[in-house]
């Protein structure tokens, strides 16, 4: 039974965790599938937007799959955790744009997806937290990375060290989420961002991320890196043409 429900919408390619009764949490089979979901539209050619968003009313997604887990020996947990980080870390390192749609409760690993996606759109039923402290662990998934790297370390040790689940609206005063709204502002945001020319979106992407790490000099020179890979590419020139023509660009990643 597949893990995913995946649709086209446009140019923007919907994933629902189709888990609505285990309240959308990740198991072995949901890990693997996602996985090879990413891979599959990190190729080159692939889908270029992608949104993310669990089944029903309740969850985007409640992190592990707590009774799975249960049974699970301690190799078994770290396999599990290495291919989680090496899925998330997929995600950011993709082309492909990720948009999470958090549209009810994302705890634990499933706010650590959605720290993983470029951008997150949060439902006012949506809510947030890692509350790994709470069941004798921390997050695993690369959650006290990331969250710091977004708010701050004094933010991020407040909420992983207590273990805090917040609410949207806070969520989205904090900047954990990029956008207020259901699936359809998600969806509408993506059409938003595959309008444009695919390998300026990629090497924006990629300069952003890249450039977190590095001190302002470094990180500029880094941008210059993924500016020129624009230069070269019929996209560009497309561009121009469309802008002095005032027509809208036709794009073709080229």
């Amino acid at each position: 039974m597949a893990e995913f429900r995946v649709e086209k919408r446009g140019a923007v390619e919907v994933w629902t965790i189709d888990g609505e009764a285990r309240r959308n949490s990740i198991s072995r089979a949901m890990l693997s599938e996602l996985a090879g979901h990413v891979a599959r539209v990190s190729a080159p050619g692939g889908t270029r937007v992608v949104v993310i968003t669990g089944a029903g009313e309740q969850a985007f997604c409640a992190g592990a799959d707590l009774k799975e887990r249960a049974g699970m020996s301690p190799d078994e947990v770290r396999a599990f955790l290495d291919l989680l980080r090496k899925t998330f870390r997929a995600i950011e390192l993709s082309d492909c744009v990720f948009i999470a749609a958090i549209n009810g409760a994302a705890l634990g690993g499933g706010t650590e997806l959605a720290l993983a996606c470029d951008l997150r759109v949060g439902g006012s039923k949506g809510s947030m937290g890692l509350t790994e402290v709470k069941l004798g662990i921390i997050p695993g998934g690369g959650g006290t990375q990331r969250l710091s790297r977004l708010l701050g370390p004094g933010r991020a040790k407040e909420l992983i060290l207590t273990g805090r689940r917040i609410n949207a609206a806070e969520a989205l005063e904090l900047g954990l989420v990029d956008r207020g709204g259901q699936l359809d502002a998600a969806v509408a945001l993506g059409e938003e961002i595959a309008a444009n020319a695919p390998i300026a979106v990629a090497a924006a992407k990629h300069a952003i991320d890249e450039g977190l790490s590095l001190g302002l000099d470094d990180a500029l020179a880094l941008e210059q890196v993924h500016y020129a890979k624009t230069l070269g590419t019929e996209d560009r020139l497309e561009g121009l043409k469309a802008f002095a023509e005032k027509r809208p660009p036709k794009f073709q990643g080229r």
